[in-house]
């Protein structure tokens, strides 16, 4: 179960704010419970300004200078990218704008097995090709040993990039980021692509006209593919970019939308996170970063459908291997249930696919709200991995306890990478739980709502208007919304039963909600129950009639407390990791027979449940789920039910005979500890 942020927005600014523009009241109720407090700031938001001028970004007219002294001199430029999709775009972007003004040029990006950025082996490569001058797009502020050797080749190099720079700079003809303390640029939130698309404004005179026509398509997906928030220039690109994508000219981009079933008419930022901008970061992920740049870049249909199609095969590859993975950790998970009570969850792998391991922890964090560590190695005793996290547990931080375990690591609060021996893989493991045992927070991956909708609100004029506020992505999510004591009327299985549809009352509204990914056998409720649910709303469209549609994005049956929940788990965790507790809250917690039978006899019933549902359906002032789950653990022990810890599976089991609990381990544990 995960955690529900319930915000308020403030009813007096949007009755304000509504006397002032034509703005609906529940997307004015969205924006002051986000934070908009005066209505310049509604208006800054809504106020598609203008791209500041290239100029304003420190050194850009040095790397102008420098690039147009190469161009004339025919001397042979490359442009050095990443293998993420913004590493792809910012290539495509660059390499296409120097080559229609007729440079010399070329393009290099490393395979993911070469590492991030620069590297001594490709400089000297790209030195014996005859290259003069190196641009990097999306990566080498950090690079200072290989720009000192780009140098001793008797090269020159100017930096583009958009992340934090160091405390040592490297050696550069330019160096263009706008993080750096001299920048005097306004806007500093632009990933590598959109650094790109300045630098390609600035070599133009400082025009944008032609390069936004030309690359606001693909500036747009790098920009989204990169989760920068999307406000300020960053929304401007954005917006600007689906406009043209919807009538893009690009053969790759083409054929990528029809594979993706991308619908044209109404392409969207989510289109493009979800459907767009993976198929793109899988040739870096599963194959070669050169497929997708290929993609973009030929002007041939026949060419451009068949990088298409192999990047949709990559992509398809990857969704495999992905569940494969999470298959074998599921797995791993269920046979030793225990791990599932550390703090921070370090999970290790043979041979696991090095593209991917960032995705699976993205979805462990998601899955279990917990921060974690995905390592993989190798059969040479190497191993690397990413980590994942909420605020509250600083990877940057964990990372640094554990260096001396670590041959490389970097990141930030929420994310990071890391690379070690396979033989410090345990040692490494052990200092995490330190660390995290040490750690005063308690980070709770956590559902923030917009609003508590009321019946009201569910109008098609206003959900209409919600869509003034995309493009959604980063700093600017898709309003998600609470729906408290929804009345379900009927339950619809759809596709085979892969998806679930409810009819339901809500006040005075009557409507149907849609439960992607969830089978009406696996759900926590029936005919008659009353659900909380988060939801967002759209517009569906069908035959030419609009309506609202509803998508639940989590929910629980009516009159859960959370944060009895969480707390009593804590509890549980703690008693499974010995730690110790007061002998008076282990008295509480130990089940008494009418209690162990009364779940019993409940499972016997539905024969099939989850751990969460169960919860929900048993939870009382005397039930809170640490006692639940040692119910649980009691009757596994017996074989009186299958369950699996990994997914909260509960299955009941025939007893072959009369069945002792009294002298169930774990029962002999909590009364030792009285």
């Amino acid at each position: 179960m995960k955690r529900w942020i319930i915000k308020r927005p403030d009813e007096d600014k949007s009755a304000e704010f509504s006397a002032k523009c034509d703005l609906s009241k529940l997307t004015l109720d969205v924006l002051t419970s986000r934070g908009f407090q005066t209505f310049e700031q509604i208006v800054e938001l809504f106020d598609d300004d203008e791209l500041t001028d290239p100029s304003e970004t420190g050194d850009m007219m040095k790397a102008v200078k420098t690039i147009s002294e190469a161009i004339d001199n025919y001397e042979l430029i490359c442009v050095y990218g990443d293998y993420d999709c913004d590493g792809v775009t910012s290539t495509a972007v660059l390499f296409s704008y120097l080559d229609s003004i007729g440079a010399n040029v070329m393009y290099y990006i490393p395979e993911r097995s070469d590492g991030y950025g620069l590297n001594e082996g490709a400089v000297r490569d790209l030195a014996d090709k005859g290259v003069k001058l190196i641009v990097t797009v999306d990566n080498g502020i950090a690079a200072v040993e290989e720009s000192k050797l780009i140098y001793d080749l008797d090269m020159k190099l100017v930096v583009t990039d958009h992340h934090q720079p160091p405390e040592q700079l490297p050696m550069a003809e330019a160096i263009v980021d706008s993080h750096q303390v001299h920048c005097t640029s306004r806007f500093k939130d632009l990933c590598g692509v959109g650094v790109a698309l300045k630098l390609c404004a600035a070599l133009d005179d400082c025009n944008y006209d032609i390069v936004l026509e030309q690359f606001a398509d693909i500036c747009a997906i790098g920009t989204i593919a990169d989760v920068v928030p999307l406000n300020g220039e960053n929304r401007t690109l954005v917006k600007t970019g689906l406009n043209y994508l919807s009538n893009t000219e690009n053969p790759g981009l083409n054929h990528l939308m029809k594979l993706t079933r991308i619908d044209r008419e109404h392409i969207s930022s989510t289109d493009i996170s979800f459907r767009l901008a993976p198929v793109i970061n899988a040739s870096g992920r599963f194959g070669s970063p050169l497929t997708a740049v290929k993609a973009l870049l030929t002007e041939d249909d026949d060419e451009a459908q068949s990088y298409a199609e192999m990047l949709v095969t990559l992509n398809r590859q990857r969704k495999e291997v992905e569940t494969e993975i999470m298959t074998e950790i599921v797995n791993y998970l269920n046979d030793n249930p225990n791990v599932l009570n550390q703090r921070v969850l370090v999970l290790d792998g043979k041979n696991w696919h090095h593209g991917v391991i960032g995705i699976i922890s993205s979805r462990i964090m998601e899955f279990y709200g917990k921060p974690n560590f995905i390592i993989t190695y190798d059969d040479n005793g190497n191993a690397r991995g990413s980590a994942r996290s909420m605020k509250g547990f600083n990877i940057f931080k964990c990372l640094q306890y554990c260096s001396c375990y670590l041959t490389k690591f970097g990141g930030h609060e929420c994310a990071g990478g890391l690379s070690l021996r396979t033989d410090n893989i345990e040692a490494f493991r052990l200092m995490v739980y330190e660390y995290a045992a040490k750690s005063t927070d308690s980070p709770r991956y956590t559902l923030n709502a917009d609003k508590l909708l009321s019946p009201e609100d569910i109008t098609l004029g206003n959900v209409k208007d919600l869509a003034r506020l995309e493009p959604f992505g980063e700093a600017n999510s898709q309003p998600l919304f609470a729906m408290l004591g929804v009345l379900v009327r009927n339950i619809t299985p759809l596709s085979q039963g892969r998806h679930t549809k409810i009819d339901f009352s809500y006040g005075s509204y009557n409507g149907s909600a849609l439960f992607f990914m969830l089978s009406p056998d696996n759900a926590c409720f029936n005919v008659g129950d009353k659900l909380d649910m988060l939801v967002n709303l759209d517009v569906n469209s069908y035959n030419g009639r609009e309506s609202v549609s509803i998508k639940v994005v989590d929910h629980r049956l009516s009159g859960v407390k959370q944060e009895r929940y969480f707390a009593a788990k804590d509890c549980y965790e703690k008693l499974m990791r010995d730690e110790e507790l007061p002998a008076n809250f282990v008295r509480k917690v130990i089940p008494v027979r009418a209690e162990l039978v009364s779940i019993y006899k409940y499972i016997s019933s539905v024969k099939k449940t989850t751990l969460d549902a169960l919860f929900m359906r048993s939870t009382s002032d005397t039930m809170n789920y640490c006692k639940l789950r040692i119910c649980i653990d009691i009757f596994a022990e017996k074989g009186l039910i299958d369950f699996k810890p990994a997914t909260g599976k509960i299955s009941w089991v025939k007893a072959e005979h009369k069945v002792e609990l009294t002298d169930s381990s774990i029962l002999l544990k909590l009364n030792s500890m009285l």
